[in-house]
């Protein structure tokens, strides 16, 4: 179990966890306490467009301690774990110390283990990707996936399918193989303090419930107001979890009580798989189980 009092102040600090847990209020206390710069890793954070829904931290947190790579990305711009591995490699090694906290799985999975370098999908294998995806289900993709494929990504995360998918169509070569090529990691787990949340479901379920309605109090209708103009559903900004609930509202495909509802299930459904992520492939991090 994390015992802060235990943890060196030099010592660098990863906190991940599903969403709605508190992650952040957990890299604030050790920054207040021990002093570093908290350092974003969650993918959908980074989007400069998505302050509310994606659950920054607020104004007065950041006048707290230093906080870096959230919001410095545009709109429209592709953003991968390896765009965020070229980022946080400025934080490392550095004073103050960093405090990377996030629910992106694979950014700290690529921190600690590597990350492959894997050639980027030409634009025109993406549009055929995406077509697909609207015509036939993200499924049609998982099903020309191999074996070994399959086994090593998350195969209902739409994103991690259509990613491994690319990659075999662009390379010819499958995902697994690419990844067996890794180099060294930026950061491994025995030169850090690895922190995974371990949360209750329904304490976690009531969280989400009550966050999204606060999201609401603090402006996130209004955010997805000024996106709508130029709305792309196909654009890794647009996957926040209430995007597309809020625009189907505000284009009068929905009531605002459906959309507040169909993305409270849809931030469920997507804290239980960030929650097998963690159990599975963070087994030697330290448990966190903050006050209720």
């Amino acid at each position: 179990m994390f015992n802060l009092k235990a943890l060196s102040p030099e010592q660098p600090v990863l906190i991940a966890g599903p969403t709605a847990s508190g992650k952040s209020a957990l890299a604030l206390e050790i920054a207040a306490a021990q002093g570093g710069v908290v350092v974003n890793a969650d993918a959908l954070q980074v989007y400069e467009n998505w302050r509310v829904l994606s659950a920054r931290p607020p104004a007065e947190d950041e006048a707290q301690a230093d906080h870096v790579l959230y919001g410095h990305v545009g709109r429209i711009q592709d953003y991968s774990v390896g765009h965020w591995l070229r980022d946080v490699r400025t934080y490392l090694n550095e004073s103050p110390r960093p405090i990377i906290v996030g629910g992106t799985g694979l950014y700290f999975k690529a921190l600690t283990e590597g990350l492959a370098e894997i050639p980027a999908t030409p634009a025109a294998l993406r549009d055929t990707a995406n077509a697909r995806v609207a015509d036939e289900g993200f499924q049609a993709l998982r099903d020309e996936l191999d074996p070994e494929t399959l086994s090593r990504i998350d195969a209902l995360n739409p994103m991690r399918v259509q990613r491994a998918w690319e990659v075999m169509q662009a390379t010819g070569r499958p995902l697994w193989a690419w990844q067996d090529d890794t180099p060294a990691p930026l950061l491994p787990l025995a030169n850090c303090c690895p922190v995974v949340f371990d949360v209750d479901k329904d304490w976690l379920n009531e969280r989400i419930a009550r966050r999204f309605g606060l999201m609401l109090e603090h402006g996130a209708l209004e955010e997805a107001q000024a996106n709508l103009a130029e709305w792309n559903p196909d654009l890794p900004s647009s996957k926040a979890i209430g995007a597309p609930e809020l625009i189907a509202y505000l284009n009068g495909d929905c009531t605002l009580n459906q959309a507040q509802e169909q993305a409270t299930i849809a931030t469920r459904q997507y804290a239980k798989r960030q929650r097998t992520w963690f159990r599975s492939k963070m087994k030697d991090w330290l448990k966190y189980t903050p006050e209720t």
